[in-house]
């Protein structure tokens, strides 16, 4: 599990070509390989996980002068293994079907977000307390995070302090749009906040271009348009406007945003798992006082009692260990699939997200599907559709490019 890094380099379809004779550890030799792949100057090449793009070897032919350079370049190498008889290194499932696979990460982040956004507004009707809850759903992950790093599964990353420098700004930015996520979701109906923050595409968009100065074309802003009203169109049978929901749900936005985009960045330095750990670590120091500061004479007062009262003792401390559960999973998922997508494409299927969210929000709290829900639904899945097509095209013709 353990992650291996190799920055400061730029590998475009380099040759490195070996001597026949040359040995490797075990008494054995290879014929001379080809490095395909390459490292772009955006990103350190990492190998040893399954999500991280592995390096293949490809043998080429080696012109051989006599027949004993031709019996030692064929002398079996028996510490190479994993190679293939045709001595290239062999291709996992994973390699071999990256958009299988990063069509299980967005299916499984959809499904523990829609868990956790429907247990997490239960909770809210019965114990309206944002910022202790915030904590709460950060305490659990950071719990399975040490949990997981006792065990060695994952190993925990090293970390030093440029390394931390990086990542403090990431964890802030994250304790900041969760907390005021939360706050959103205690003020007002699920649909609305989700209806807000349907346009975190245009905030991506818009930082990418002009923050990291990535040219976002006229034709993929174009297609966000009809995925951000299908989504407000389908939120507008259960919208119920007030403004601190409206205020926290844009801070959220913003906030968001900057994370994803610093996050990519510090991913080129760390795998995901180790990376979002360090920031759940950071974003409970974080959110912290401003929970004890905000709700923590309330809750000494009346706010346990109240909640105890109402739903007993054991269902709330359960409700709490869950929705924290959930919420560590479900944003691990979003951050493993950051780490396979562009961040726009990212935050496209974030939105088409909502839509499973708000669909089954609907059904869970008992509210009813108008014909208007339906079609603002259609509208999204189109728009997706249509973005995912643009970018397709787009990435196509920039392969061609490079390949003439």
């Amino acid at each position: 599990m353990e992650s291996r890094v190799l920055s400061g380099a730029t590998i475009r379809g380099l040759a490195l070509p070996l001597k026949p004779s040359a040995r490797l550890a075990g008494n054995c030799s290879v014929p001379a390989s080809k490095l395909t792949g390459r490292v772009s100057n955006g990103g350190n090449l990492i190998w040893g996980r399954q999500l991280r793009p592995a390096i293949l070897l490809e043998a080429s032919p080696v012109s051989v002068a006599s027949p004993v350079m031709k019996r030692e370049s064929l002398r079996p190498c028996f510490a190479a293994a994993g190679s293939d008889s045709a001595g290239g290194a062999k291709v996992g499932f994973l390699e071999k079907y990256p958009a299988l696979v990063t069509g299980f990460f967005f299916f499984m982040w959809y499904f523990l977000n829609v868990i956790f956004n429907i247990l997490n507004k239960k909770i809210y009707n019965y114990f309206p307390y944002p910022y202790f809850v915030s904590v709460i759903h950060l305490f659990v992950g950071v719990v399975y995070c040490l949990l997981s790093w006792a065990v060695g599964l994952p190993k925990r990353a090293p970390i030093d302090s440029n390394l931390l420098k990086l990542l403090i700004p990431v964890a802030v930015c994250h304790a900041l749009g969760h907390v005021t996520s939360n706050v959103s979701f205690a003020a007002v109906a699920v649909s609305f906040t989700h209806t807000i923050k349907a346009l975190e595409p245009f905030f991506n968009a818009a930082a990418s271009q002009f923050i990291l100065g990535q040219q976002i074309p006229l034709s993929l802003w174009l297609s966000l348009a009809p995925v951000v009203l299908g989504v407000s169109m389908a939120s507008l049978t259960e919208l119920s406007f007030n403004w601190t929901g409206f205020i926290s749900a844009m801070i959220s936005n913003i906030s968001f945003t900057y994370r994803s985009l610093y996050s990519k960045k510090a991913m080129t330095d760390m795998d995901s798992t180790n990376l979002y750990a360090y920031i759940s670590i950071i974003a409970l120091i974080v959110c912290i006082p401003p929970a004890l500061f905000f709700e923590g004479p309330q809750l000494l007062k009346h706010g346990f009692n109240d909640a105890i009262a109402k739903v007993g003792l054991t269902k709330f401390i359960s409700d709490l260990f869950w929705v924290g559960m959930f919420y560590h999973l479900y944003n691990q998922l979003a951050t493993n699939t950051l780490e396979r997508v562009a961040p726009l494409t990212h935050a496209v299927g974030n939105v088409l997200k909502r839509v499973f969210v708000i669909g089954f929000s609907i059904l869970v709290f008992g509210n009813k599907i108008s014909l208007q829900t339906g079609i603002g639904t259609s509208i999204a899945i189109a728009g997706v559709a249509i973005y995912s097509f643009i970018k397709a095209k787009i990435e196509e013709e920039k392969r061609q490019a490079k390949a003439a």
